[in-house]
């Protein structure tokens, strides 16, 4: 067995930067989204393409970016991924009119999708064991993270370059840090090894019949958002093209080429196909709150960018402190974390539909049922990536990573339309504000307990199994 590399943790950090970067732009805008309305001097629903366009464009590459960097080595797509990032970045955060900028956010989309499977590609590769555990668990952290913080980091850019133009510098402040980031990796990052064996193939049908699929599931959640219902039938497209997808994939094994997702592989590895449903349900239970947490706290009770950012940093608090701790935990005690930190979040979601404010108590009731639910959040994504992945061989590890990753994306655009629909139903019906917001959230809590659900499915599977 080849010695690992002394550079791991490093290198690690370094990618973590860029997978924080990526991921963040997810959420950061959602505090944004009057200011650049109002900078834009535009419609609600273009706006709204700004936040879901990058959520769809990112979705539909991960998998490929996944493939792509186990063809051709980690590091020649994150350079690629990360310049295109750096570059539509800078295209959006100057756009003079609005169909600039949702192009631009697409190009960002795609370039993160590129970037993101390398993550867990790079884990596969250069960690083993407990190691693997506590890597996962850092790169828990960083999507629990990202998607905690991003409306506080929207806050106070915002508070601190004006609310006409600091929507701008929400994106332009990537452009330094992913100039810095491009440096390192390409100093840093291993590249592909010469003799691993593997194809450089990238089966071109395959992606485009799985873009397809994602494309189907995902645009219409868009097009729910922006009220266009009648993109709700592409969604009967999709089980034809996964049906589609999967007889093609299969074939290119039958006749011994490079498939761009081993089906038969991934299906016969031990949890793969149940961890990548948890992600999936629990992203969608989980991302939409963020979202409708803040349009709640903005229009409803006035409060600022910042305030509302503020208001939900104690979700972010809590991952951070759950996070690595859970990566340490999975190689001990399994599937058993996941069981216990969903039913934490679990516990923290019914506490914050208890103190929903009304607009005369107190704002402050929901650090701590936050913070609960923060903690609970935390232990769940990277023992669930642990657990996945850990029998998926490194070959495979961009795209089976990418997969996994593409369910919490579709998982986060599902969680959007659905919370801010049930959320949006509920005031056109006549309810207080307040009332719409714990239906909102019970919802929520449905979902979180769906994922409970099959995690205990899982390790009911094999409970002797530690990791």
């Amino acid at each position: 067995m080849s010695e690992p590399d002394p550079r791991r943790w490093r290198i690690l950090g370094v990618t973590l930067v860029v997978g924080f970067m990526s991921l963040l732009d997810v959420t950061i805008v959602n505090v944004a989204l009057p200011s650049i309305q109002q900078g834009l001097d535009t419609s609600a629903s273009t706006v709204q393409w700004i936040v879901s366009g990058y959520a769809l464009a990112f979705g539909l590459t991960l998998v490929t970016g996944g493939r792509l960097g186990d063809a051709y080595g980690r590091r020649r797509l994150m350079l690629v991924g990360l310049t295109g990032f750096i570059v539509s970045s800078a295209a959006v955060g100057l756009a003079p009119v609005a169909w600039v900028a949702v192009a631009a956010r697409l190009v960002q989309g795609l370039s993160a999708g590129l970037l993101t499977p390398q993550n867990s590609g790079l884990i596969q590769q250069l960690f083993s064991g407990a190691e693997r555990g506590r890597a996962f668990g850092a790169f828990g952290f960083t999507v629990s993270v990202s998607s905690a913080i991003g409306p506080i980091l929207g806050g106070l850019i915002i508070a601190a370059f004006g609310v006409d133009h600091g929507w701008r510098y929400i994106f332009l402040v990537n452009v330094p840090i992913g100039l810095v980031a491009l440096v390192l990796i390409a100093r840093m990052v291993p590249g592909r090894p010469a003799d691993d064996g593997g194809s450089r193939d990238l089966d071109l049908v395959g992606a485009v019949l799985l873009g397809l699929m994602v494309l189907a599931v995902l645009y219409p959640l868009i097009g729910v958002i922006g009220e266009s219902f009648w993109v709700l039938s592409l969604v009967a497209l999709a089980p034809p093209l996964a049906w589609a997808f999967v007889s093609w994939e299969r074939r290119v094994v039958r006749r011994q080429g490079a498939p761009l997702l081993d089906i038969g592989l991934l299906r016969d590895t031990p949890g793969y196909a149940n961890g990548l449903a948890v992600g999936t349900i629990y992203f969608t239970g989980f991302t939409g709150v963020f979202l409708v947490l803040s349009v709640f706290l903005q229009e409803q009770l006035d409060l600022s960018a910042l305030e509302t950012g503020l208001l939900v940093t104690p979700f972010a608090a809590g991952s951070a402190i759950a996070s690595p701790i859970a990566g340490r935990l999975v190689s001990v005690i399994g599937r058993r974390i996941t069981l216990v930190a969903l039913t934490i979040m679990l516990v923290g979601l019914a506490g914050v539909i208890a103190v929903a404010p009304d607009g005369s108590g107190p704002l402050w009731l929901l650090v701590p049922t936050l913070l609960v639910a923060g903690l609970g959040g935390g232990g769940v994504v990277s023992p669930n990536f642990t657990l996945t992945l850990q029998d998926v061989p490194p070959r495979m590890g961009g795209a089976a990573g990418g997969a996994l990753q593409t369910g919490q994306r579709i998982g986060s655009a599902l969680g959007a339309a659905l919370l801010m629909g049930v959320y949006r139903v509920a005031l056109g019906q006549g309810w207080a504000a307040h009332q719409a917001l714990r239906v909102t959230l019970a919802t929520a809590g449905v979902l979180v307990l769906g994922a409970l659900v099959l995690a205990v499915r899982d390790w009911r599977r094999d409970p002797s199994v530690p990791a």
